[in-house]
């Protein structure tokens, strides 16, 4: 699959389209499931699955949770780490800035307008792909199976994203802020 979803097939011009060149899909009705999560270099935060919509509110009772637990977990001092979210509203809420401020000592400004550089997307990407190997029914499959390949992905997937910030930054810099293929 490339970087955008998409899959391609070969087949010689004039060919007869055959099994092997359609991907069935699964469906159960609709439905989608929405999760947070964090990751750092010694393994993935504790994931949690949002009901709803998620708002400055929760948002920041989610960091006060799952966030400083999942450091906990890995006996990591909060005042040693780099905190990387994006420009989202809730993440930019007073609310939410009030926390952080107070309990997370260095936090990446991120520009508005930017690049989505972030790597957690290329982890939530890798985790859409493997729960979808596994053609979930129903939902209540698809959030076990989330939760499943969540906590199965590798230590070394999460240090070879962290270790291509500085590659991801210097190619935003070099194309002056234009989309990079991450």
């Amino acid at each position: 699959m490339g970087s955008d979803g998409r899959e391609w097939v070969w087949k010689k011009p004039g060919g007869v389209m055959t099994e092997q060149h359609v991907k069935g899909t699964v469906k159960f009705g609709g439905g989608s499931l929405m999760i947070w999560g964090c990751m750092t270099a010694q393994g993935v935060g504790y994931a949690c699955h949002i009901d709803g919509h998620m708002d400055a509110e929760l948002y920041t009772h989610i960091l006060e949770e799952e966030f400083l637990q999942s450091l906990e977990y890995y006996g990591m001092d909060v005042n040693k780490i780099i905190f990387q979210q994006d420009n989202d509203p809730k993440h930019t809420s007073r609310k939410a800035k009030n926390f952080l401020n107070e309990n997370v000592p260095v936090l990446i400004d991120w520009p508005s307008n930017s690049p989505d550089i972030n790597p957690i997307e290329n982890l939530w990407g890798l985790l859409k792909r493997n729960v979808e190997k596994r053609k979930p029914r129903n939902l209540e499959d698809l959030e076990r199976y989330m939760v499943e390949e969540w906590e199965q992905i590798p230590d070394f997937v999460l240090q070879n994203l962290i270790d291509s910030m500085p590659t991801r930054c210097e190619e935003v810099i070099r194309l002056q802020g234009e989309r990079i293929n991450y």
